[in-house]
């Protein structure tokens, strides 16, 4: 199922931004590598973020069995600096290199909210939205934006729409999905209350935990070269600077392995 209602240097994030004093949770047990239960939801502003930054998380835990389906809050819309190209179409472009690119890490679903690209807010619309896909989709795990990281370094702004989604996504798992007097309109829908179990917050600002995408790193490469209005014909480059913030990732917080994805984790009981 399928429902669809530049290259931008931005897109690549801060070439590092991660924290060699980031201290790890305490949890009971080793900290986690795989959700705990079968289904995950990917929550993010845009086509081509969940490639950027947890792309190779996304193919691991797919390749590992898990059930991955995505959100999209927007579909992209003004996600290029060509003044000729119309919004509706560049759109449509962009969500069918999202599906191709969802497909080629292992994911199953693609649905996008389409909300207008650039103005993004944490709005009771965007949160009820949001409600619903989780509702429906009824995931174990989520993986959302950072909605805390304003930027990184002095070389990156983070993208406003990619807060408000961050920000939105976690007011959406807590408490309004879980609750049934929020959203009532929901229920006539036969959309009924879901907990979610634990949120895997994406993020290069102090991550507390971080998982191996070595093995995979190739197929997160898979996913990032479906978005060729993004990256287009410089796609080497991207490359190069996604692997060594990958590396830098692993290195810089003593990891035993080579490339990693970092971040926040929220075990909600």
């Amino acid at each position: 199922m399928v429902r669809i209602d530049k290259i931008n240097p931005a897109a690549f994030g801060p070439p590092v931004l991660v924290s060699r004093y980031a201290v790890p949770m305490m949890l009971d047990g080793p900290l986690p590598t795989l959700p705990e239960g079968n289904s995950v939801l990917v929550v993010m502003a845009h086509p081509d973020d969940a490639e950027f930054g947890c792309g190779g998380t996304i193919a691991k835990w797919a390749a590992a069995g898990k059930e991955i389906n995505y959100v999209l809050c927007t579909s992209g819309d003004k996600g290029s600096s060509d003044p000729d190209i119309s919004p509706y179409r560049l759109a449509q472009t962009r969500r069918s290199e999202q599906i191709n690119a969802a497909h080629a890490l292992g994911a199953r679903d693609v649905v996008f909210l389409s909300h207008e690209d650039g103005t993004l807010r944490n709005t009771i619309e965007l949160r009820r939205d949001i409600v619903r896909e989780i509702r429906r989709f009824r995931p174990d795990a989520v993986i959302c934006q950072d909605p805390t990281m304003r930027f990184g370094g002095n070389r990156y702004l983070n993208h406003p729409d990619h807060r408000a989604a961050g920000d939105a996504c976690l007011d959406a798992v807590y408490p309004s999905a879980r609750d049934p007097h929020v959203f009532p309109e929901l229920l006539i829908e036969e959309l009924k209350p879901h907990k979610v179990r634990e949120v895997f917050m994406s993020t290069m600002q102090a991550p507390d935990i971080w998982i191996d995408i070595t093995e995979c790193f190739e197929r997160k490469l898979d996913g990032l070269r479906q978005h060729v209005s993004q990256v287009g014909d410089r796609f080497d480059q991207v490359v190069e600077r996604i692997r060594e913030r990958s590396r830098q990732v692993a290195k810089l917080n003593n990891l035993p392995f080579e490339m990693g994805e970092g971040y926040r984790y929220f075990r909600l009981d």
